[in-house]
């Protein structure tokens, strides 16, 4: 394990030997990855995940899979919330399931098949009709959230992602985008009709993990742009106080760290894709570092604040106000 000990110095108390027990594999092998900086390739990395293909949330959310591919009911794939086809998948990529497992596999074709528009876009349905949703349906929550988890699970050259990532980024920048719906996406930018037309910042900030999931050296010229646009909205305000547009008001889901995240994003997701996209040592990131430090309890351990709990295929993802890392 080759962890470096900078921003553990930072904590309370470190987190880290709880988060590298062998109860939970499903953590391990993200502790691993993520926070050791292990090679996806290396023996502990590789046996972490096999053991939590086995057990825990990820084998739990499998064995609920339909042999044909979907969960819950044929489609799109967007309810049951949050049980169907593409929150399946979404949550499987965050808890770190293989891509090469056949069911992932199955899984990934059919949302390809039955969930990307005319557009190219990922369509909000849920309807039980196997035919693809009309482009009013696109949203950038759900888009950048597939994406993020189609490019995770090996799909970055598949043609159907490859539109989809087009599509997110010229609705974005507004280059050759042919329409926009008052329904949803409604206008370049993040504007959205579900914020009441104003730029979301829940939607941005999914989007953005959608494209950050792409190598840089991978990156098209539009997409870069469409990068520099979101990084720009995202600091546009200081993230801690989450003061994006918005019809109502500021949700105070923006200050629930939680996991696994669904449409909803919170203060602690802006900051990891600000930090994914090189702004680590942005200083309009520093109130955004001490909401989160200041989060932490006094064993190193933080909350899960919005767990989903009842929500999802598994039992075990942390309860509300359980410590969990």
């Amino acid at each position: 394990v080759r962890a470096v000990n900078g921003w553990r110095g930072s904590l309370r108390a470190d987190p880290l030997p709880w988060l590298l027990e062998r109860g939970d594999p499903a953590v391990r092998h993200l502790a691993l990855r993520e926070l050791c900086d292990e090679p996806e390739d290396a023996s502990d990395v590789l046996r972490a995940q096999e053991s939590a293909m086995r057990s825990g949330p990820i084998a739990a959310t499998l064995a609920a899979q339909h042999p044909a591919g979907f969960w819950v009911k044929p489609g799109a794939g967007y309810s049951g919330k949050y049980t169907g086809t593409v929150w399946s998948l979404i949550f499987l990529e965050q808890m770190g399931a293989d891509g090469s497992d056949p069911r992932i596999h199955a899984g990934c074709e059919y949302v390809l098949a039955h969930s990307i528009t005319a557009s190219g876009g990922f369509g909000v349905s849920g309807s039980v009709s196997e035919r693809p949703p009309p482009p009013s349906m696109v949203v950038h929550c759900l888009n950048g959230n597939l994406l993020r988890s189609m490019i995770a699970f090996g799909r970055l050259d598949d043609e159907r992602v490859r539109r989809a990532i087009a599509w997110e980024a010229a609705a974005i920048t507004g280059e050759e985008h042919d329409r926009y719906y008052a329904s949803t996406t409604s206008g370049p930018g993040f504007e959205c009709g579900v914020n009441g037309g104003e730029p979301c910042g829940w939607g941005a900030a999914k989007a953005m993990r959608g494209l950050a999931a792409i190598p840089p050296r991978r990156r098209t010229k539009k997409v870069r742009a469409a990068v520099e646009s979101g990084i720009a909205f995202l600091l546009s305000v200081d993230p801690a106080t989450a003061a994006y547009p918005t019809a109502t008001k500021v949700s105070s889901s923006w200050f629930k760290l939680g996991f696994p995240s669904g449409y909803v994003a919170d203060v602690l997701q802006v900051g990891e894709v600000l930090a994914e996209l090189g702004r680590a040592r942005d200083p309009r990131l520093a109130n955004t570092v001490d909401f989160v430090l200041g989060k932490q309890l006094k064993d190193g351990r933080w909350l899960n604040e919005y767990p989903y709990t009842g929500k999802t295929w598994s039992t075990s993802i942390a309860r509300a106000n359980r410590a969990s890392g």
